[in-house]
């Protein structure tokens, strides 16, 4: 490591903080930061606290929204609901243009190893929607992991008593992937090829 300067190494801190970025990485963007103008600076950081003060959850599905209802949720058929674990996996799902329903995000997945179990997700929340909106089928859109499967199953027992029709995608994404990385073509063939569980 070097001996910058204090604020460089502090930048530096907060860059190496982020997913994915090592010291020199980091290193590269604060230079980045210092070489250009206090304009582009200041709007950097500008944009960083707008969405902190502005972005939130929606209210109804758990996606980022600056509403309390994202924009999918104000316009679509919420009689169908794909479930996700992170708020990421929506962007994903959403390059497959056919799909006209809404999503419901988990905020993770039930994994003993990491004390997360059923009460720690909204799954609560998944079954309140589903009676509340008349719901006629949960499309189970969990990473295709020991993880994602076993919660996948643990949703559907719970939903098949309510009568709901309960599918998941169709295998296409790899066993052990991210949904974060599928392309469209993969994910819109496993959104097609969905199968009732």
């Amino acid at each position: 490591m070097n001996d910058f300067e204090e604020p460089i190494e502090k930048l530096i801190e907060y860059f190496k903080a982020l997913p994915g970025v090592g010291y020199k990485t980091a290193q590269r963007y604060a230079f980045f930061i210092i070489e250009n103008s206090k304009e582009k600076a200041e709007n950097f950081a500008n944009a960083i606290l707008e969405v902190k003060n502005k972005v939130k959850l929606c209210r109804e599905c758990g996606n980022y929204s600056t509403n309390d209802l994202c924009k999918i949720c104000e316009k679509r058929n919420n009689q169908l609901i794909c479930v996700v674990q992170e708020p990421k996996d929506i962007v994903s799902m959403e390059k497959v243009k056919s799909y006209d329903g809404v999503y419901h995000v988990l905020f993770g997945c039930i994994n003993p190893l990491e004390n997360k179990g059923p009460n720690d997700i909204k799954i609560k929340e998944l079954l309140s929607r589903v009676q509340k909106n008349n719901v006629k089928e949960v499309i189970m859109a969990t990473n295709p992991d020991v993880e994602g499967e076993a919660t996948a199953m643990y949703i559907a027992k719970l939903l098949k008593p309510l009568g709901v029709k309960v599918t998941r995608l169709a295998q296409g994404i790899s066993i052990g992937s991210d949904i974060e990385f599928a392309d469209e073509v993969t994910l819109e063939k496993a959104l097609k090829s969905r199968q009732e569980i």
